[in-house]
């Protein structure tokens, strides 16, 4: 091989070498994507059982905080118990949040996501703090962004994101709260008495369970009840009884409070405390037990309820405390005349004539 033509193949080489260069850096570059990553990184479905408070926050002061106890999760603000369920659901959406794809970065478009920071009152988001004893993990929930997903940003971080599963971030404390109250079942309500705050009170009753309507005492005389079964929901009022709200019971009976109380058959008694402030209808319940086979029964649900007041919803307690006249058939509206044995004046003759006379019997004027 000559030395011309070693040149020929050395200078080949170097544009070859150039070429690939000027290629590879003109060649598109695949961006990097979070796609299928952990929102919240280091926080795992191990990490939940380490959890021993969740606080969740808005701007406008809006805020719960869970505490867990040695057995279960309570709501500090209202120091009840909370509904374990669905703090372990948060706790297990977070563990489990992954990016679906990166949104804005840039502050000034958070509003439009909901992940702005929960500093002002303009802020939608809801912050979620989840404690463990070595590290807090922040991440801010926004907007709803479809059936399964949601947009999030971890505090601190510039990037928002789609994250999927949605979560659920309410920061009421009424919605962290064990909803769960009272369930007695219509069929072993034996008797009720209805004192009300104002009017008459009453008794109803009935013999054994296989009579199905309750017998309804004290109806005034020439009143009836609007059907057989007019007192019936009163005895189901306790079943599958929930809250809404609660609150410590105060110290001193306020005035104006009405008391239905509910026997069983087995012996227990189910004393309920009812009055209204403003838009809230509050009940208290004080059990108690006649029969050795609730005993227990009345001791658990004493332990349970004593010393609160709940908020129930408001159809509910109307249905608990229904006035007698409400289980009466209605009186006629004044004017409403029932007919009586009297006929009215036949059409065409004359106003004041005995009534029932027939009409070819017209009586004529006296000639004078």
């Amino acid at each position: 091989m000559n030395s011309r033509r070693v040149g020929i193949l050395l200078v080949s080489s170097v544009v070859i070498v150039i070429l690939a260069a000027w290629l590879s850096s003109n060649r598109p570059t695949t961006k990097a994507t979070l796609a299928g990553q952990p929102v919240i990184p280091g926080f795992n479905q191990g990490s939940v059982n380490s959890v021993t408070e969740i606080g969740l926050s808005r701007g406008d002061g809006t805020k719960a905080t869970l505490k867990k106890g040695t057995s279960d999760w309570s709501v500090a603000e209202r120091d009840y118990p909370a509904d374990s369920g669905k703090v372990r659901k948060l706790l297990l959406d977070l563990a489990s949040l992954k990016v679906v794809e990166e949104k804005t970065s840039l502050p000034e478009n958070y509003p439009a996501l909901g992940v702005e920071d929960t500093t002002t009152d303009k802020a939608t988001g809801t912050r979620v703090d989840a404690v463990t004893a070595g590290k807090t993990y922040s991440v801010i929930v926004g907007k709803s962004g479809g059936a399964k997903s949601g947009y999030v940003r971890v505090v601190g971080a510039p990037q928002s994101l789609l994250a999927t599963p949605l979560v659920t971030a309410d920061a009421d404390p009424r919605h962290w709260l064990d909803h769960t109250l009272i369930d007695i079942a219509q069929e072993r309500i034996k008797e009720f008495v209805v004192k009300p705050a104002e009017g008459p009170g009453y008794t109803a009753s009935r013999p054994n369970k296989d009579t199905s309507d309750f017998t309804v005492s004290d109806i005034p005389k020439g009143r009836k009840l609007s059907s057989p079964a007019a007192a019936d929901p009163i005895a189901g009022s306790l079943g599958s009884l929930t809250l809404d709200d609660v609150q410590k019971a105060p110290a001193t009976p306020p005035a104006g409070v009405a008391h239905t109380v509910f026997t069983t058959f087995d012996g227990l008694k189910m004393d309920v405390a009812g009055r209204k402030e403003g838009t809230k209808t509050l009940v208290t319940f004080t059990p108690t037990s006649t029969d050795k086979a609730t005993e227990a029964e009345a001791k658990t649900l004493e332990a349970r309820l004593k010393g609160w007041e709940f908020e129930i919803p408001s159809y509910k307690y109307d249905g608990m405390f229904r006035s007698l006249d409400d289980l009466l058939e209605k009186l006629p509206e004044k004017g409403d005349k029932k007919k009586t044995g009297a006929q009215a004046t036949p059409p065409g003759l004359p106003p004041g004539l005995p009534p029932g006379l027939p009409p070819g019997l017209v009586p004529q004027k006296p000639n004078h």
